[in-house]
């Protein structure tokens, strides 16, 4: 368990990729990194979540009182995330952001996967391209910022936008989910202004691909 930051209001941890981010059903799901730093700092509340095969920063509160202030600058959008991420196919490199602006809908039938639904919650994601990447296919490198936070979000609207992640058991094709051997997304950057202290924090770890 790599803990980033702490202090007596929050803990700032990286997960790496292939374990839970909080319990799921059943007694083989019990591992997670929630529980693991609840054994060591057993105040520590879930503030928000990443998948399973997305490895990168983490934010937990210590206490009730911090997690709903943590929660509260989540929904007021005032904590800023940066993923990477390598998806199939080129794309120019812009140093300029576009905008993904589709509804994400939980496709029942087939849980867990979530789909693009005009019936779904409006979710918005800021991208651009910043590098092409050598590799036996056509890759690109981008940055991705979740407006929104929505389950998948990210997976989903880079399936939209026809260039699914690598390695993405989910959302990619086949021969695309092969091409890499976990998921290849990881919330870099996290920044944000502590509730208690007033002092701006900014986090950054470095993706392993």
């Amino acid at each position: 368990m790599d803990i980033v930051f702490a202090d007596d209001s929050l803990l700032i941890l990286h997960k790496p990729p292939g374990l839970l981010a909080v319990p799921g059903r059943g007694a083989d799901k019990q591992d997670c990194l929630s529980a693991r730093v609840q054994a060591l700092h057993p105040d520590a509340l879930v503030v928000h979540r990443l998948d399973m095969a997305t490895s990168g920063l983490m934010l937990m509160a210590r206490g009730a009182h911090m997690q709903r202030a943590l929660s509260a600058l989540f929904e007021a959008r005032q904590i800023d995330k940066t993923y990477v991420a390598i998806v199939d196919g080129l794309l120019a490199v812009d140093p300029l952001w576009q905008l993904i602006d589709l509804p994400v809908w939980a496709d029942w039938e087939a849980r867990p996967l979530r789909r693009v639904d005009p019936r779904g919650q409006s979710s918005q994601t800021r991208w651009r391209c910043v590098a092409q990447v050598d590799g036996p296919t056509p890759a690109s490198r981008l940055e991705l910022q979740p407006i929104t936070g929505r389950s998948h979000q990210l997976r989903v609207h880079l399936q939209a936008l026809g260039h699914p992640i690598l390695g993405d058991a989910l959302y990619a094709p086949p021969d695309i989910a092969a091409q890499a051997p976990r998921l290849l997304l990881h919330a870099r950057d996290l920044a944000f202004v502590h509730p208690l202290t007033g002092a701006r924090l900014a986090f950054t770890t470095a993706a392993g691909f």
